[in-house]
């Protein structure tokens, strides 16, 4: 059975303190609200993670990520943060290839290959992001621009090794732009993504990866998109950040 995910991102935002705040909220709520075999993930900025890591590690749903990763083992990498660091204070997984650091910081599939390659190689487990902008939707070509980000950055895995990542599918699209991605778009793209993982690791890796919705869910629409039968959750921006959304997202399931 696939593992079911809602994974908070928080971007560049709150403070430390800010940070803890939210977090005990979170723990608090998840620890008397949450049933079932859902799993939480939660993503804040880097100066967050140890501590967030000490208020959650005591939990049994309640999980850690980076939102990046460097590609090399150390060096002179001013500002980098590398998968060692990471595994050293105890962070489950790495956000690799979200839209907004393939856009600002000019990540290619190449280079996400590598970060890819580097967080299994430190025993962490990626969170691969791929999706689409609206030229590319546009143009109709989406599925094949999607499955070539899929391609280049994870099919040189073995299959231990993919069976090992979750991905996330990014509609950029709909994304702050005034326009909606419906239940029935995200089904679709996700089961194309399942029939191509399916296309190289065989069905039964397909059948076994999450694959979560990352395209503004928000209490009101996460029911609807979680009942969509290759939507496994979500990887959640700006409900993420209020206590009471967040885990009314999880609940949706």
């Amino acid at each position: 059975m696939r593992q079911k995910i809602v994974a908070g991102n928080w971007k560049m935002n709150n403070t430390l303190d800010e940070g803890l705040k939210l977090t005990t909220e979170i723990a608090n709520m998840v620890a008397d609200e949450v049933r079932g075999d859902v799993r939480v993930i939660l993503a804040p900025p880097f100066i967050h993670l140890s501590q967030v890591k000490s208020l959650i590690k005591d939990t049994d749903k309640l999980f850690l990520s980076a939102q990046n990763c460097n590609e090399n083992e150390s060096g002179a990498y001013t500002g980098e943060v590398s998968t060692s660091m990471l595994s050293s204070i105890e962070v489950e997984y790495v956000i690799i290839g979200h839209s907004e650091r393939r856009e600002y910081f000019n990540e290619s599939n190449e280079q996400l290959a590598k970060k890819i390659d580097a967080t299994l190689s430190e025993g962490l487990l990626p969170i691969f992001c791929c999706g689409e902008s609206l030229e590319v939707r546009e143009s109709g070509d989406f599925i094949s621009f999607i499955c070539n980000q899929i391609n280049e950055s994870l099919f040189h895995l073995s299959t231990e090794q993919f069976s090992k990542v979750v991905i996330a599918y990014e509609p950029i699209w709909a994304i702050g732009t005034g326009k909606t991605a419906s239940s029935e778009q995200a089904q679709d793209v996700h089961a194309e993504i399942r029939k191509y993982v399916a296309s190289k690791y065989g069905d039964k890796i397909a059948d076994e990866t999450t694959i979560l919705y990352g395209g503004s869910a928000k209490p009101a629409n996460a029911p609807e998109l979680f009942a969509c039968p290759d939507v496994d959750g979500g990887l959640i921006g700006g409900a993420s950040l209020k206590s009471r959304d967040f885990v009314d997202i999880v609940k949706s399931f």
